[in-house]
């Protein structure tokens, strides 16, 4: 049938599962705002409040269900508002598909109002990205967007559509969505068999895994190989959840704000078996000494994380749950005694420990899993990025992958209020949870005004120190206590704000018993938004200085858990 490039972007969307977009409207954009408007009962829009806004709830969607998620902006400033939460989707692999308007083609490149190349300031920051320029490309262009946004590595694609591609007319027939085959191809045998070597003569194996086993759904694959293997198992930030916090072997967070326990683990080893997980900076930290007395097998989707940070002996490219099995298959039953005996011996010997500072942050999230666990209902934490982002990592149970949803790469503030968006949106019965700082949420709290247009039963913990905190930590620790602009002394009144959108605004002051009032926000069962009073100079620890190695941890107390 002949139908208008903007009818044929819906029938597209919803060809290809799409049951939601959040965006914003815009001159550009027009057509397609009016073919959504004709198919108002097949497909969902979700207004937000603004277009970054619109970016993080896609990629919470995404991150949160496995689907892709789908976002929509006019042309010029309204296309690069998306540019952050792009970024931040290509950081930590997540399949989005960004949509935006232009100028008509007789009007690209002659500075016409609101005009931006838009392809080519996202270039670096996502996976692939379209300008359509022939009404005939339109359908395939789409179609190829989803398949490489899913396919090997997940990562965001934009396709930018001229105004006159979405008013000219196309041909277009239903077509059936092609399953996303995992990516098999360049993994061989030979290679499965040097890894099978390396487990196979290991005495004191270690798995560090990130969020290449979440988005692989590789979870139950992981489980199977740790338990043949007899290994324990650390993660990065991107990893929680893949394995449950409370299995035995799981050493807990590795890195700058890891564990003591994961971190000399992962320096005591023989083998370290790396799945999903890049090398990040806040990992490895001084790369001379990190796991230096430890054979490297490195299993990912992408050969391009091969000896960039860290030197690999032995790598398998290739879908990690594919490779698992092939691993698994052969593995026979290991037993290191020994090696697990050391690790239960050391994590009696350095427990997660905090400072008498920082007992009310722990108090707030010990409170959060509590309520929680005790709900009817599947629960998912989002969150912004700082001090807050880091207790709730270290302080959570994680139990389940995917229901930890965070910015680890970029770390963008203003991440979890969108985030939390896509998240409830796309699980309507579930509950929702943005664990946020003041200063990350003063960033984008404008979203109030989406959660409370749609209702969206989201509770917002927002633990107010009146700082920039994770700066301030460093300033305090690395630069003679100069706290420079990193004071937030604005007489902000967060549960007033909160009122004004129509959200209701609760207080957790410092003598409060955070376990009632966190209880009473979720059996409101509306948006909410709890202002935690927090003491000022709380501080993240254990920490690894910048450049020192991971071993060499500050911040260790007496006082346990």
């Amino acid at each position: 049938m002949k139908i208008t490039g903007a009818q044929a972007i819906v029938e597209l969307l919803i060809e290809q599962g799409v049951d939601t977009i959040f965006g914003y409207p815009g001159g550009q954009v027009i057509p397609l705002y009016d073919a959504i408007y004709q198919n108002k009962g097949r497909i969902r829009h979700i207004l937000t409040a603004h277009e970054q806004g619109a970016s993080h709830a896609a990629d919470g969607y995404a991150r949160s269900t496995g689907r892709v998620g789908v976002c929509m902006a006019t042309s010029g400033p309204g296309a690069t508002n998306l540019v952050t939460g792009l970024a931040t989707a290509y950081m930590d692999s997540s399949p989005v598909i960004a949509i935006t308007g232009n100028v008509p083609l007789s009007l690209l490149g002659k500075d016409s109002f609101q005009e931006v190349d838009i392809t080519g300031v996202t270039m670096p920051i996502t996976k692939h990205n379209y300008i359509v320029k022939n009404i005939d490309d339109l359908i395939p262009t789409f179609r190829e967007a989803f398949h490489i946004a899913q396919s090997g590595r997940p990562g965001p694609v934009l396709i930018d559509v001229p105004k006159d591609m979405q008013t000219g007319m196309v041909e277009y027939e239903y077509m059936e969505k092609k399953t996303v085959e995992r990516d098999t191809c360049r993994l061989r045998e030979e290679d499965i068999e040097k890894a099978f070597k390396m487990l196979d003569e290991a005495e004191r194996p270690m798995i560090y895994i990130g969020g290449g086993v979440i988005r692989s759904d590789a979870s139950d694959e992981l489980k199977t190989f740790a338990d043949r293997l007899d290994a324990a198992v650390c993660s990065s930030l991107m990893g929680l959840g893949a394995i449950r916090a409370d299995d035995p072997r799981f050493t807990g967070l590795v890195g700058m704000h890891g564990t003591k326990l994961s971190n000399m683990s992962i320096n005591a080893c023989d083998l370290l078996v790396v799945i999903g997980a890049r090398f990040s900076d806040r990992v490895i930290s001084k790369g001379s000494t990190f796991a230096r007395q430890a054979k490297i097998l490195q299993l990912d989707i992408d050969p391009a994380e091969f000896n960039k940070n860290i030197y690999s002996h032995v790598h398998v490219v290739g879908d990690v749950k594919e490779i698992l099995k092939r691993l698994n298959d052969r593995i026979p039953q290991k037993d290191h005694l020994q090696w697990l005996n050391y690790i239960s011996e050391n994590r009696r010997r350095y427990p997660v420990k905090v400072t008498s500072e920082s007992r009310r942050p722990r108090e707030i999230i010990r409170a959060l899993d509590h309520e929680l666990q005790s709900l009817e209902c599947d629960s998912y934490i989002t969150t912004e990025v700082g001090q807050h982002q880091m207790w709730a990592a270290q302080f959570l149970k994680h139990t389940k992958p995917r229901h930890f949803i965070t910015s680890g790469g970029l770390g963008t503030m203003g991440f979890g209020t969108g985030a939390s968006i896509g998240c409830q949106i796309s699980h309507p019965d579930a509950r929702v949870c943005n664990v946020a700082g003041d200063g990350s949420f003063r960033m984008n709290c404008n979203e109030l005004a989406t959660i409370a247009r749609y209702n969206l039963p989201i509770v917002i913990l927002v633990f107010n120190n009146h700082c920039l905190g994770m700066v301030r930590q460093w300033q305090t620790l690395f630069y003679e206590g100069h706290y420079s602009e990193t004071t937030l002394d604005t007489p902000l009144d967060w549960v007033a704000l909160a009122k004004a959108y129509g959200v209701e605004g609760m207080r957790l002051l410092k003598e409060d018993d955070p376990a009632a009032v966190i209880k009473a926000a979720f059996a409101l069962n509306k948006p909410v938004v709890v202002d935690c009073e927090i003491p000022l100079d709380d501080k993240v620890l254990p920490m690894v200085a910048p450049g020192a190695s991971i071993s060499d941890m500050m911040g260790f107390v007496e006082e346990e858990i």
